[in-house]
């Protein structure tokens, strides 16, 4: 008998389950009173339920259910759907206040990117957004976004980065990295794996992509490929997302793979030289000495990898480094691609900035579309 009752009743949701227990007495020519009395409670606290003023406890609805058949489960659900919907009024109400935040987000990028869905109704697209950064609030947003993270970062002073479109880029990257299994990082290992990326750099991106990715998870070190959205101008990011796992973020700022293969040998280099604490953002002003003395660490030990010192003086000193074949002599002989030996050569005044960009390799993002 009691289904049948329970059947009888497809609540409202927006409705205090009171309502369902005033209709329920009425069909019975019940009163408040002589369900207080068969319950046991006073009759202000049936009096307070059914005005909505009092919630349906677990023991409430066990009650409920040896006074009037209809399973505690019914009123327990019933409970919850109610005060979960009137938690998503007042969400709803305070969002609608919020809407204007979303000026700081790169939204329509975002959507481009296909990082997010597009929504109509602005509310649900403060929602989609919140759910995108995992956080409760534009206000949560600000903490932890804005001001939670600690970045040690570089960056052209021409340039002035958008924080929104920042903690965009790097939020993308983990969620990609959250997708890649890792094994535990492992220092020696990632030291080992470095070498075999060096030999990848003479590979086209559909081969070294992959296999980075793979080597590096292998050592404890997600590696994610992300376009930079507008006005993010980072060109590679690190930071730790465990203690057991590193990450590396990669864009295609300067799009060229010396630019591209530097930025990921300067990351590594923050992972083996550096605490699991900083944020490494390439792409905004030094902030302080130490800053600045583990950018110059990073640096070196990008540089180096790429082209050994003794290895490039003895280059320097026979002269072929102003020819284009010598330029591809030296880079096959070391093993690397010709263009990481040009940028080299231009960074450090060797070559003027317009020569020999043509061994250089350009890298773009594949659309999807």
């Amino acid at each position: 008998m009691s289904n049948v009752i329970q059947n009888q009743y497809t609540p409202d949701y927006v409705s205090p389950p009171g309502e369902t227990l005033e209709e329920i007495l009425e069909e019975r020519e019940m009163s408040q009173a002589e369900l207080a009395e068969r319950m046991g409670r006073p009759k202000k606290t049936i009096s307070e339920i059914i005005n909505g003023k009092a919630a349906i406890t677990p023991e409430t609805a066990l009650q409920l259910e040896r006074v009037l058949g209809i399973p505690a489960s019914f009123w327990n659900n019933r409970e919850r759907d109610y005060r979960e919907a009137l938690a998503q009024q007042e969400e709803q109400a305070r969002l609608s206040e919020q809407v204007a935040w979303l000026e700081q987000i790169p939204v329509k990028d975002m959507i481009k990117q296909k990082w997010i869905q597009f929504y109509q109704d602005q509310v649900e697209q403060l929602r989609e957004v919140l759910n995108f950064f995992a956080v409760a609030s534009p206000e949560q947003w600000k903490e932890f976004w804005g001001g939670g993270i600690h970045v040690n970062f570089r960056k052209s002073p021409a340039f002035q980065s958008d924080p929104g479109a920042v903690a965009a880029w790097l939020r993308r990257g983990e969620i990609e990295a959250s997708e890649i299994e890792c094994a535990a990082y492992d220092t020696n290992k990632f030291k080992e794996t470095l070498q075999q990326i060096r030999d990848l750099t003479v590979e086209p991106p559909e081969i070294f992509q992959p296999e980075v990715v793979r080597l590096c998870a292998a050592a404890g070190v997600a590696v994610v490929f992300v376009p930079q959205l507008p006005k993010t101008r980072t060109c590679g990011a690190t930071r730790w997302l465990t203690s057991h796992k590193a990450l590396i973020q990669l864009s295609l700022r300067y799009k060229t793979d010396d630019h591209l293969w530097f930025a990921f040998f300067h990351e590594a280099g923050h992972i083996l030289l550096h605490g699991k604490r900083d944020v490494f953002l390439e792409g905004k002003n030094v902030q302080g000495a130490d800053d600045q003395d583990k950018e110059e660490e990073a640096n070196k030990f990008a540089a180096d990898i790429l082209i050994p010192p003794d290895q490039l003086k003895r280059f320097l000193a026979s002269g072929q480094h102003r020819s284009k074949a010598g330029i591809r002599h030296f880079a096959s002989e070391i093993g690397i691609a010709p263009g990481i030996v040009v940028g080299r050569l231009q960074h450090d005044g060797h070559l003027p900035p317009s020569h020999c960009n043509e061994l250089k390799c350009r890298l773009e993002w594949v659309s999807d579309e």
